[in-house]
């Protein structure tokens, strides 16, 4: 009871979701925290195979590494909410356009968790810009990605279908970008759909 007092009356300090110190209440990170994710640099390029062209907020190290994780494992979905103010302050206007479609989940961890991460930043990031949210593709079958080999992740990519006509313009959003096995999925099941564009917007990049 001691400790539900204390949560009403604002007496526990926010935790930040990077490092565990305390931080502003309502904050998701702590200042030291939000310096350094602010310094890191967002990363452009062609991208993964059957992309037009793929942007990333941030390297997957550090406070970026540690907000994924937090969103991840950890269940913390203020932190989509950060991601998607990050992309939205930070990626050039050219990307931000399309009906945004997340990265589809594998269907054995989105029972687990009871969310989808890459769900969760879509949907943050279409109600910021105004945009349309196309939730048209699914993933197939049990094998996911995380703790695969990269050799393995690129020779059986993950089994991605359309469930119905995709735009013809998409801004594909997930959290991280690793090999780019599944957006090079992702792009190949929305241009065989319909898609004429396809970019891809992430929080983070693996190098």
């Amino acid at each position: 009871m001691e400790i539900l007092r204390a949560v009403a009356t604002g007496l526990v300090p926010s935790i930040c979701a990077a490092c565990g110190r305390s931080c502003r209440p309502e904050a998701v990170l702590c200042g030291r925290c939000g310096r350094r994710l602010a310094a890191a640099e967002p990363l452009l390029g062609k991208g993964p195979s059957g992309l037009d062209r793929a942007w990333s907020s941030a390297p997957h190290e550090g406070v970026a590494r540690n907000l994924v994780g937090a969103l991840k494992f950890r269940h913390l979905l203020p932190v989509a909410d950060l991601m998607a103010d990050r992309i939205h302050w930070l990626a050039p206007a050219h990307m931000l356009s399309g009906a945004i479609v997340p990265v589809p989940a594998a269907p054995s961890r989105l029972r687990r968790r009871g969310f989808d991460p890459a769900g969760e930043l879509a949907a943050a990031l279409a109600e910021r810009l105004g945009a349309s949210l196309e939730p048209c593709l699914a993933r197939r079958g049990a094998r996911r990605q995380v703790g695969r080999r990269r050799a393995e992740r690129i020779g059986h990519p993950p089994r991605i279908q359309a469930t119905r006509a995709a735009p013809r313009s998409v801004m594909l959003v997930d959290d991280v970008l690793t090999t780019g096995a599944t957006l090079t999925a992702c792009a190949k099941a929305l241009r065989s759909s319909g898609a004429a564009r396809v970019v891809a917007v992430t929080f983070a990049r693996r190098l």
